[in-house]
């Protein structure tokens, strides 16, 4: 697991070099550089040491040949199986890394390849001989890759920090995805903030040969619902434990310990489960938790997981390690914004990151998360809204706008308000849009008035990549509707990205055993009423876990892996607030409509709304540009100091 960037045209060595120490973090055990002033191309490696750690294992890495050389990010972890085939033609490998692996087979099938990769990754690939560039991104989008386009050539990297490194990158916004950031917390599809810079999308390739022409393919796509109607519950319930134990078996392959995340909820309880019968009997496997000490006016906001993450450690015989954190981890949320690279609004990305920081402590490189299990198999509250639409497509259209004008004038005094408040609002919509709603904190149409006048965009631009991914699915539920975006989105764009520059941050790779290829094949032929039935999410995933986890921690409700927002805005966060949405501060960007961003303000303190999230979405990207665009030198990485 490691950190890459580089480029295809006319940026000296010096660049490549200062893009590199940019992202120094995510590879602390040792750095390379491939550089051709002659061909204009260069590509930038760090390295986190985790499977080969000898320096056959370095990287830019060559082919055998000489013709290609790679720099890679990531675990394959079918790599073995694919090393036995290429052995079995008489190739003899001269390290034992999944990186050799990979190179050697885009030499024999060049693009094809990927298709076969089974493991998260982000790589460019050189043709020495024609002078080609390959850059590719995992089908899932686990490890990030941005890119942009100058009038000097193409450059890419891990993270968009490293491109700040180069002399001409274009620093102008793009005000649709200020408008994303806003209603969701997250931009979807390929745009970032800077209208020059793009995400390579998950499962996709592009290639750039002389005189900068391209091509470009896509060698993975999520599948469709495809559910198998021939399988009894037994049989459902048995192979859904299988193939979760499975993919956690293949993921346990490194040549370091593994640790994992250990909140208490099924999903990484489930994981560690499973990884627990992988370890060696005489080791306890290391796991992590947080230990939140709430004060009585954030206790309405959060459950106490430590007391099932204690549970499940002692019923599995694993070592729990304790992150203990209070509201003053309020102080790293603008540190966070730097390491996201995006303005990414939810501070449970602290959590992951105090949990990282220890792991590393403790020696580990490596953590199994639960991230994706809800994704699958049912988990947040929208997938319980989506089994209502059945309900509402039967009531006639003037009672539903109706209900709905009603809805909208509850007052989020409590979270069941916010929730029932949530759940009817919308339901005088389409069921694209309410699909598309079950993701706004804001509204598009509240988010766009928030940006001044002067660039405003339209809420149909904000949705835009959403309705083109349901338009995709085709005829599907309500609840396949909701997944679908979930795991299109929601998955790449907003929970992979923090959960892989928070490990990064520290120097651990996270893995995701849900998000193995074969176990999200299967999760598509599981029926909606195997994964959500009688009200209960993850149906046929409780069940498979019984043999293995105490009874209260598989049905324990829903926790969300959060942090005391409402309370932070009027306590740690309120001179940030004051500061970085102040009318001053506001005509100063004139990114905002000051009037607009006041009225939000005060509703949400005042407790008419609960724009809480949308708030700290404002401060989040006036914190962005601070890091992003004013600084005179590009950025630096004084917010990853300690990493």
């Amino acid at each position: 697991m490691c950190g890459i960037a580089g480029f295809l045209g006319q940026y000296s060595r010096e660049t490549a070099l200062a893009m590199r120490e940019r992202i120094a973090h995510r590879g602390p055990d040792s750095q390379g550089l491939y550089f051709d002033g002659a061909a204009g191309i260069a590509l930038g490696h760090r390295r986190l040491s985790i499977v080969d750690l000898s320096e056959t294992g370095s990287q830019p890495m060559d082919d055998q040949s000489g013709r290609y050389v790679i720099c890679y990010n990531g675990e394959v972890y079918n790599f073995l199986d694919l090393r036995a085939e290429l052995e079995a033609t008489g190739h003899q490998f001269r390290g034992r890394s999944d990186t050799e692996v990979v190179l050697e087979l885009f030499a024999r099938s060049g693009t094809a390849s990927f298709a076969r990769l089974n493991g998260i990754f982000a790589l460019a690939i050189w043709d020495k001989r024609d002078h080609i560039l390959t850059i590719a991104r995992d089908g899932v989008g686990t490890k990030p890759l941005y890119l942009t386009r100058t009038a000097q050539g193409l450059a890419f990297a891990s993270e968009l920090k490293a491109l700040l490194a180069l002399p001409d990158l274009d620093k102008r916004l793009d005000h649709e995805a200020v408008s994303a950031y806003i209603s969701y917390l997250w931009s979807p599809g390929e745009r970032t903030m800077f209208k020059a810079v793009r995400k390579l999308r998950p499962g996709s390739w592009l290639s750039i040969g002389p005189d900068q022409n391209e091509a470009s393919g896509q060698f993975y796509t999520m599948p469709k619902p495809a559910p198998d109607f021939t399988l009894s519950d037994l049989g459902l319930i048995g192979r859904t434990g299988e193939m979760l134990a499975g993919a956690v078996e293949r993921q346990m392959i490194t040549d370091v310990e593994v640790g994992a995340f250990l909140s208490g909820g099924l999903d990484s309880s489930a994981i560690v489960a499973f990884a627990r019968h992988q370890s060696p009997s005489d080791q306890a496997m290391q796991c992590f938790t947080i230990d939140y000490d709430q004060t009585a006016g954030e206790a309405p906001e959060l459950e106490a997981d430590l007391p099932y993450a204690e549970r499940v450690a002692d019923h599995l015989g694993v070592r729990l390690h304790k992150v203990a954190v209070d509201s003053r981890i309020a102080y790293e949320f603008e540190q966070l914004v730097y390491m996201l690279d995006e303005p990414q609004a939810d501070p449970a990305a602290l959590n992951n990151l105090m949990i990282s920081a220890l792991a590393r402590q403790n020696g580990i490189k490596v953590l199994l998360s639960g991230t994706g299990g809800d994704d699958l198999f049912t988990g947040y509250r929208r997938h319980l809204a989506a089994g209502y639409d059945g309900i509402w497509d039967k009531v006639p259209a003037v009672a539903r706008r109706s209900i709905a004008a009603v809805a909208r004038n509850i007052l989020p005094a409590t979270g069941r308000a916010r929730r029932v408040r949530k759940l009817l609002e919308g339901i005088d919509r389409s069921p694209a849009e309410r699909a598309i709603g079950y993701f706004e904190w804001l509204s598009a149409e509240r988010a766009c008035a928030l940006i001044h006048a002067d660039f405003r965009p339209l809420p149909s631009d904000t949705r835009l990549p959403m309705y083109t991914t349901l338009a995709a699915l085709g005829d599907a539920t309500a609840l396949d509707r909701v997944m679908w975006l979930d795991q299109h989105h929601f998955l790449a764009y907003h929970n992979l990205n923090y959960t892989d520059k928070t490990g990064m941050a520290r120097g651990v790779e996270i893995r995701v055993p849900f998000l193995d290829r074969e176990m999200i094949a299967w999760a598509a032929q599981v029926p909606d009423s195997a994964k959500m039935r009688g009200g209960v999410t993850k149906w046929v995933l409780r069940k498979a876990m019984e043999p293995y986890l105490p009874y209260d921690v598989i049905y324990r409700p829903k926790a969300g892996f959060g942090v005391p927002l409402r309370s932070w805005l009027r306590n740690e966060l309120r001179p940030m607030l004051e500061d970085l949405l102040s009318p001053e501060t506001l005509a100063k960007r004139g990114l905002f409509d000051i009037s607009a961003v006041s009225r939000l303000r005060q509703n949400t303190m005042s407790g008419r709304e609960d724009g809480s999230y949308s708030l700290l979405a404002l401060m989040a990207i006036e914190l962005w540009c601070r890091q992003f665009v004013d600084t005179s030198d590009g950025g630096t990485n004084h917010a990853l100091s300690g990493a």
